[in-house]
Formats: structure tokens, C-alpha cells, sequence
């Protein structure tokens, strides 16, 4: 069982940056592979980027490529998000997902576990 916890958001200026965290407890954090999602008001849950258990592969969907980078320190059992260049439809909740072992995943249904969400919103 892990419990994720998101932190971070906020309200940012377009062009600017915030860092999310997601701080895990509970047994094994080092195996799970770690993504990070949104979900903006009236549309689906979509992917953001992801991180394979190990730390070495990471993927993004692509508008969040070059502006976002996820990473992960297994020993503070946090994953994070920097998010740089923000832009108004960057506006969500973000969550935070731990999947069992192996490389990250662009679907939400292969993650195991969720966070509670983190709004982030940028005004233009």
C-alpha cells in the first residue's frame, strides 16, 4: 500500500514556473514507476509525464515536453514536477499515480495509486 501526497501548486503568472512535489509513504516507493496527470475543469484526465521505477526513463506527453521535467528521490520518497514556461491551459489539478514495477505508463488505468490533487492555475 502507498499513500501519495501532492504539494505545490498554486497561482502562477503565464511564463512562470512551480515545482510540485508528491511525497509517498509506505512500503517499496523505490519500485514503483511514478506519473504525474491533470485534469482540468469539464475534460478528461489526461497524462502528463512519467518516470520508470528506476529513475532512468521518463516520457511526456508532448505539450509538456521541453517545459516540464519529472524526477524522483528515492531517498526522500518524493517525486516531483518542475514545471517551467507556464501557460494559461497548463490550468488544472494535478495528481500525482505510483504503478508496481517497471517503466512509467501514459494511462491512468495502470497506475495503482493516487493522490488527493494539487490545483495549479495560471492567469495571462
Amino acid at each position: 500500500q502507498v499513500q501519495l501526497v501532492e504539494s505545490g501548486g498554486g497561482l502562477v503568472q503565464a511564463g512562470g514556473s512551480l515545482r510540485l512535489s508528491c511525497a509517498a509513504s509506505g512500503r517499496s516507493f523505490s519500485t514503483y514507476a511514478m506519473g504525474w496527470f491533470r485534469q482540468a475543469p469539464g475534460k478528461e484526465r489526461e497524462f502528463v509525464a512519467t518516470i520508470s521505477w528506476t529513475g532512468v526513463s521518463t516520457y511526456y506527453a508532448d505539450s509538456t515536453k521541453g517545459r516540464f521535467t519529472i524526477s524522483r528521490d528515492t531517498a526522500k520518497n518524493t517525486v516531483y514536477l518542475q514545471m517551467n514556461s507556464l501557460k494559461p491551459e497548463d490550468t488544472a489539478i494535478y495528481y500525482c499515480a505510483a504503478k508496481n514495477y517497471g517503466l512509467g505508463s501514459i494511462l491512468s488505468s495502470e497506475y495503482h495509486y493516487w493522490g488527493q490533487g494539487t490545483q495549479v492555475t495560471v492567469s495571462s
